[in-house]
């Protein structure tokens, strides 16, 4: 409940562990590291603020909802009046394929802090400038939760989180026949259209982590011979579910069910979290161009996503897009104490490997 945490912000903060500098690592060592490896490395908080000062602007696209934009961008430059900002959203498989290959071409100028699809992220690293946020952040100059930073590549961060629920119509499914497990919808009376799938299968491919890969696999194969009604997409699948047209759904994004909640007066909407609950702990992820010409600005940008005040604007105008990792949020409070299937950095890049063998299981669906 968005109202509780405006009530107490107290308990909206980044759930991190103490950002003073890692022992025994001191900070010139960090630095003398991270260069050796062709990382860039600011020993001081102050000294990016003086640099980004000193570069006077921001350009940046985003990943960020439409809706959050505008309270990010207003709230980033109370905080740091001396910046001139401006930040656009890019969205869809088109407009981020037109991106790539204008950063091929040398051709994206003018551009500082940038978004990296989630599908496409392999392809956008090599244009990402050699900053080492997670040393950054390990050495206490960076607030940024340090699960929030790839840890391999060390210079993206991905300030949110996105984990799959089973959404319902509260009037034609009773609570007490919901799934209590995933298997459970593989019942014979949930056989034959008596619910919908994605065709798209990001909330499957999110439980090879709790269960591994044949297991999800065979889960796959008798999920698809239940003849679920396969559909492309949660928005159009939660609007079917609220015309009564039917009464359950596989799994979709729990920020987009909350969203749907908030424009249903009558309360037909309901959702679950199923064990272990899908987390794609990687979601938006944001880097800094390496042909920035506001490097040090971006930094701030990205690091203000990240840190508390940041998360309150993707919480209340994500909405309810916080990160698992910022106590107090939504999905914090919500996960807590159940069963995670975590796709975190290191499985980020097999993603793409584990849906088209779950869509080969399901014998290539078309979207009815």
């Amino acid at each position: 409940n968005v109202a509780v945490l405006l009530a107490v912000p107290s308990l909206f903060v980044c759930n991190s562990r103490a950002f003073g500098a890692a022992a025994g690592e001191p900070v010139a060592k960090a630095k003398q590291e991270a260069e050796s490896k062709g990382y860039i490395f600011v020993t001081s908080h102050d000294e990016i603020i003086d640099k980004a000062k000193k570069e006077g602007r921001l350009r940046a696209v985003t990943g960020l909802s439409p809706s959050a934009i505008k309270p990010m961008v207003e709230a980033f430059k109370k905080k740091y009046v001396f910046l001139d900002v401006h930040v656009e959203e890019i969205e869809g498989t088109d407009a981020y394929e037109r991106f790539l290959l204008e950063l091929k071409a040398g051709a994206a100028k003018g551009w500082d802090a940038t978004y990296l699809p989630y599908d496409n992220y392999k392809a956008f690293l090599p244009y990402q400038m050699k900053l080492d946020i997670l040393g950054m952040v390990s050495s206490g100059i960076l607030n940024i939760h340090p699960k929030m930073v790839d840890p391999g590549n060390r210079n993206t961060i991905s300030p949110n989180t996105v984990p799959q629920v089973v959404v319902y119509n509260r009037k034609l499914m009773p609570e007490e026949k919901l799934p209590e497990k995933w298997e459970d919808f593989l019942k014979p009376e949930l056989k034959g259209r008596k619910f919908m799938a994605d065709i798209r299968p990001r909330s499957v491919a999110a439980l090879v982590p709790a269960w591994g890969l044949e297991r999800t696999l065979e889960f796959a194969r008798k999920l698809a011979a239940q003849d679920p009604v396969w559909v492309r997409g949660g928005t159009r699948a939660i609007t079917q579910l609220q015309a009564g047209e039917f009464a359950l759904c596989l799994a979709f994004q729990f920020s987009s069910t909350k969203r749907a909640q908030g424009k249903d007066p009558a309360g037909t909407l309901g959702y679950k979290l199923v064990e272990p609950v899908p987390v794609r702990m990687v979601s938006r992820i944001d880097g800094v161009l390496s042909m920035a010409e506001h490097p040090m600005a971006a930094l701030l940008w990205l690091e203000f996503q990240a840190s508390a005040e940041g998360q309150k604007v993707l919480e209340d105008y994500g909405p309810f897009q916080a990160s698992i990792f910022t106590t107090g949020s939504a999905l914090e409070r919500e996960t807590r104490g159940k069963k995670l299937s975590e796709v975190n950095w290191e499985q980020l890049g097999k993603m793409d490997e584990y849906e088209a063998k779950i869509v080969e299981a399901y014998r290539f669906p078309k979207a009815k």
